[in-house]
């Protein structure tokens, strides 16, 4: 192979090109998807956001949320905090803004993986038919006991072609795969976020004084705030 790719560099260089660009786009979105982006404890994290929101320490908080601040998740959350004493309307505007640049961030580039492997794919299709046009080129001028040894090499040149594009495209789609599965759960986890916060800060609104007798007096053991 590496004989094939000296000889036949201006064939497959576009191929080798392609190879390079997914393998930068892998490396830098597996590193943001899997731990930049994700945050490990994330139940544990929501719980304690919770339990600071209806305690009403709204500024602990957002600190909580300033030290996951490379986490989208968690810059959703931050953004509901920064609004919790607006009015709903502004809350759920502030969400869907920050819900809105968390998913372009965690689906930046993935998708120029697919991309990548058709077009290694196609190069590698038209290393083949360049391959072939050659040797018959080549056997159509040989003499006969040339000809079989040129269409051989033809042939092996063409095929090494295809199998160089797919050995960039199999790839390049089964990591476009795995990223994108890996970025519909932080996708899901962006989601999870802005409508927990938004009950949250509905909730706050609401304390429930464990003093009063909730059982005698059920709507006064609960105070509007």
């Amino acid at each position: 192979m590496l004989k094939f790719i000296i000889e036949n560099f201006s064939h497959v260089f576009p191929i080798l090109l392609s190879g390079m660009f997914a393998l930068v786009i892998v490396v830098e979105r597996t590193a943001a998807l899997v731990w930049t982006y994700n945050i490990a404890g994330f139940e544990p994290f929501i719980e304690r956001v919770k339990m600071l929101v209806l305690k009403d320490r709204i500024t602990e908080a957002i600190a909580l949320c300033e030290s996951y601040r490379s986490k989208p998740a968690a810059r959703v959350v931050r953004e509901g905090l920064m609004r919790a004493n607006q009015p709903e309307q502004l809350i759920e505007h502030g969400l869907e803004i920050a819900v809105g640049d968390a998913l372009e961030k965690i689906n930046l580039r993935t998708a120029f993986l697919g991309t990548i492997a058709n077009i290694a794919t196609l190069f590698g299709l038209l290393g083949t038919i360049v391959g072939l046009v050659q040797s018959f080129d080549a056997v159509g001028s040989a003499n006969a006991q040339d000809r079989a040894s040129l269409l051989a090499k033809g042939i092996s040149v063409a095929m090494n072609a295809t199998m160089l594009g797919l050995g960039v495209a199999i790839p390049a789609m089964i990591a476009f795969s795995l990223l994108t599965n890996r970025a519909n759960r932080l996708t899901a986890q962006v989601d999870s976020s802005a409508v927990r916060i938004k009950d949250l800060l509905k909730q706050r609104f609401f304390k429930v004084d464990p003093k009063l007798d909730i059982d005698n007096h059920p709507h006064k053991g609960i105070r509007h705030r």
